[in-house]
């Protein structure tokens, strides 16, 4: 499936060199200098070869953790939210806080009246260490160390190869909507970045985490092989999402769906996303634990499999220079429907969940998970932004009987124990010219009850400036 999308954009590009023959003629003025191609944007001025464009992000910074990790060598990210590893105190390099650091080609190729084939191939990357971004990978570099001694790792569904942002192809029409096949981001995932206020890596408790999001299972927050359809008409808008194919095509779960309905008026902005996923796939390192004898700890991974669904609600209003948030994310896990016990692949090449390592049980009691945001964002001025937000989650006492829950804090029994995280975080974002953006900001993170079973700490505060640049 990705040789063909690939094969579709280098034929889409084949098909443009008269287009681009033409429009060379009269290159835009941003080319002419230096300075005219900074001050100009990604949109005003790509980087265009008939109807193929190349586009990317470069995102760098610094910060400081008051517990926090080293940066894993294949993960995108610090801890800048509290975690089960965050353990030391330092200053370090700070990749993709306000967003992941990407490049990427987009195809747009009119083939008749209103009619386009589009299509993208999208690739994630740590900036410092060069690697693309594979989740599996930074869980299986971490197998033989316990946590104080851990480097960052995550469960996300980039797993380290050219396509583990999007790729995907399709046809557009602004009639009658778009519709696309391929590697795309969840419905639910998608929209957060217009309804989160403080939309970032670093800053953001649901921009961290794709957990709340996929409505429990990190790794599903992008369908490898599905399709997708989006249909927007004057302030209203409706979109589908459906998977074809199972973890054989490197999916993370054997089936998924969602259905988004939204619109605007007056300033308000409403979007409702419901979805579903059937046998999903959480990946986690093995952390110290003994590994089965026979298989290389750097090419395996433990799983939990589950059943998840649940509801997105989100909506913005804007009032002259400021813009206010409220969200909620609501999610009910499952044991699966259909348990694979004896291991399974992952969505990583070359790694693997050896038999007797899938979890299919943790969902006796279903876990239900809840999570809460709001806040704002003022545009100082044209070029300047301030923005904070309050983020909450909590989940509930799953644990099965006969076992009860005990102790607190770091010492809690159990992760099934009630409980949850809540953070609250600042950003200054200002844009000097229009594809550089230059940010300061802070998230403190906290996390009680069953989620601070195991852990170090409980809370962990990161400051954190860096640059962004966009072609």
């Amino acid at each position: 499936m990705k040789k063909l999308i690939c094969g579709v954009l280098i034929a889409g590009a084949v098909g443009g060199v008269a287009q681009a023959a033409e429009s060379a003629k009269d290159k835009p003025s941003c080319f002419s200098s230096v300075w005219d191609y900074f001050k100009s944007s990604a949109r005003d001025c790509p980087l265009r070869y008939g109807p193929i464009t190349l586009y990317g992000t470069l995102d760098t910074g610094f910060g400081w953790e008051q517990w926090g990790a080293p940066l894993g060598t294949f993960a995108d990210k610090p801890n800048y939210a509290i975690q089960r590893s965050s353990g030391n105190t330092h200053w370090l390099w700070s990749p993709n806080g306000l967003s992941t650091s990407t490049i990427g080609l987009r195809l747009a190729q009119e083939v008749a009246k209103d009619w386009e084939i589009i299509g993208v191939v999208e690739a994630g990357f740590n900036p410092y260490t060069l690697q693309l971004i594979n989740g599996p990978q930074s869980l299986a570099d971490n197998n033989l160390l316990k946590p104080p001694n851990q480097t960052t790792s995550f469960d996300t569904a980039r797993a380290g190869t050219w396509s583990n942002g999007q790729a995907f192809v399709g046809v557009s029409n602004p009639t009658y909507g778009t519709l696309t096949f391929g590697r795309e981001l969840l419905l639910s995932q998608s929209a957060l970045v217009a309804y989160d206020p403080v939309s970032s890596v670093a800053f953001s408790q649901i921009g961290f985490t794709a957990l709340y999001a996929t409505f429990g299972a990190s790794a599903t927050s992008r369908i490898n092989t599905g399709f997708t359809y989006r249909l927007t008409y004057p302030n209203f808008r409706v979109a589908a999402q459906a998977q074809v194919g199972g973890y054989n095509q490197d999916n993370a779960a054997t089936q998924q769906y969602q259905a988004q309905i939204g619109t605007d008026f007056r300033g308000f902005s409403f979007d409702a996303i419901a979805g579903y996923a059937v046998n999903a796939l959480t990946f986690s390192t093995f952390g110290g634990a003994p590994t089965p004898v026979g298989f290389d700890p750097n090419s395996i991974v433990q799983a939990t499999e589950l059943n998840t669904g649940g509801v997105e609600l989100v909506g913005r209003y804007q009032w002259q220079k400021f813009k206010f948030y409220l969200g909620d994310i609501y999610s009910v896990s499952t044991n699966p429907s259909n348990p694979f016990p004896n291991g399974v692949s992952t969505i990583a090449p070359g790694i693997i969940v050896p038999p007797g390592f899938v979890t299919t049980n943790a969902f006796t009691v279903p876990r239900l998970l809840n999570v809460v945001w709001t806040g704002a964002r003022y545009a100082v001025m044209s070029n300047v932004e301030l923005a904070s937000g309050v983020y909450w989650e909590n989940q509930n006492n799953y644990l099965a009987a006969p076992a009860v829950c005990t102790g607190s804090g770091t010492t809690t029994s159990s992760s099934k124990c009630a409980g949850g995280r809540y953070s609250y975080s600042f950003l200054v974002e200002y844009l000097p010219v229009p594809r550089m953006t230059l940010y300061a900001g802070v998230l403190v993170s906290n996390v009680y009850g069953g989620d601070a079973s195991g852990f170090q700490h409980t809370q962990n505060i990161a400051p954190t400036v860096g640059a962004r640049f966009r072609f």
